[in-house]
């Protein structure tokens, strides 16, 4: 019997960045290669909110490679960076409106892939999957798997690798899920 898992759809997409950001903990990105998915649940993420936040790619204005992000919510905005590394995000917001959230941190059968590079690279993620409708279930969304996520198993970080953009770095829009407290084994009293 085959497990059927939600799909995200582009209304999911289409809300605040930082709800979007926070919301994705624990849903999945899954990925096809060659006939075979790979999913790993979603363990960190950051937010960019639009073309005032210093850290976003969007703050310098309208270019051939940011144009994505002024489309249409749930589209994958695939990047190289330091020459060598892929990044993706997912657009968010409404159209016009450049913001998006970077995938950060996978686990995919209790291995976690963290950082941003390894993830692609781990996916096979490159630019070659730019630009693709993330809500269309074709070689790379996110699926709803039925988890939950208290609020106190999300902790909110600043982001990384973005020191140039002065106060916009330090805001608290790295979001990474912590373990639940309350599933860790207890001690034995004898």
């Amino acid at each position: 019997m085959t497990t059927r898992h939600k799909l995200l759809p582009r209304d999911y997409f289409n809300r605040s960045t930082l709800a979007v950001a926070r919301s994705l903990l624990g849903k999945y990105l899954v990925r096809l290669i060659d006939g075979r998915e790979i999913a790993g649940k979603i363990i960190e993420v950051e937010a960019y909110v639009g073309p005032w936040d210093k850290a976003c790619h969007a703050a310098k204005g309208r270019t051939q490679r940011t144009e994505v992000m002024f489309g249409p919510s749930g589209m994958a905005y695939v990047y190289l960076i330091y020459g060598m590394y892929h990044c993706l995000n997912v657009v968010t917001e409404r159209e016009e409106f450049p913001a998006a959230v970077l995938i950060r941190a996978i686990d995919v059968d209790g291995v976690l892939i963290d950082g941003p590079g390894r993830l692609c690279r781990a996916l096979q993620i490159d630019r070659s999957l730019n630009r693709i409708d993330l809500t269309a279930q074709e070689s790379l969304w996110f699926e709803d798997r039925g988890s939950r996520i208290l609020h106190r198993q999300v902790a909110a970080l600043p982001r990384i690798g973005v020191d140039y953009a002065g106060i916009w770095a330090k805001k608290p829009w790295r979001f990474r899920l912590q373990p639940d407290l309350n599933t860790r084994p207890r001690k034995s009293r004898e």
